[in-house]
């Protein structure tokens, strides 16, 4: 895969090299809140990136991995889309660069694997998250009730967002 350039941030494929950065700001309390993982995060980041059908990217910025960006894709032709997750080092929140990255890899998905439509689908209580994909151009399209298993037992509602690629912000 090809190296992308946002304004602020670069996304290039992650490698084993990564891990340790990886796993160090999964292990953070904010991103561990939503991200989860047991007592290996590193073995749990491995994983990811040794999982055939998700893309894994690291967010770099100023030179150094400031998080991790993925996607995947839905091949079959009458549902054909792609799906993004990430999350950044809380120390680098709030400067844009989600909006950044989610932006960048949304131009990726729609003008070289011809995407017409992305989604994405943050917690519906997770009210950065929500900002920052509505500034990159996603739009709520309806609560999922129940959608995830908390780290409390519960269950969690989730907000499903899209993007279409004429909606795509340039």
């Amino acid at each position: 895969m090809t190296v992308l350039h946002g304004t602020q941030v670069v996304l290039r494929p992650a490698t084993e090299d990564d891990i340790p950065a990886l796993a160090a700001i999964r292990a953070t309390p904010e991103v561990r809140a939503r991200w989860r993982g047991g007592d290996d995060l590193a073995a749990e980041v491995a994983e990811d990136l040794a999982d055939p059908g998700t893309r894994v990217l690291a967010i770099e910025v100023e030179g150094r991995v400031a998080g991790q960006i993925q996607w995947y894709a839905e091949e079959d032709p009458e549902y054909r889309h792609a799906g993004i997750d990430l999350f950044l080092d809380p120390a680098v929140h709030g400067r844009g660069l989600g909006t950044d990255a989610v932006r960048t890899l949304a131009r990726h998905l729609v003008d070289d694997h011809g995407h017409h439509r992305l989604v994405i689908d943050p917690a519906a209580d997770n009210a950065p998250a929500i900002r920052c994909y509505t500034k990159a151009g996603f739009r709520p399209v309806g609560i999922m009730r129940q959608y995830e298993r908390g780290a409390d037992g519960t269950w969690h509602d989730g907000l499903l967002m899209d993007l279409l690629a004429d909606e795509l912000p340039r």
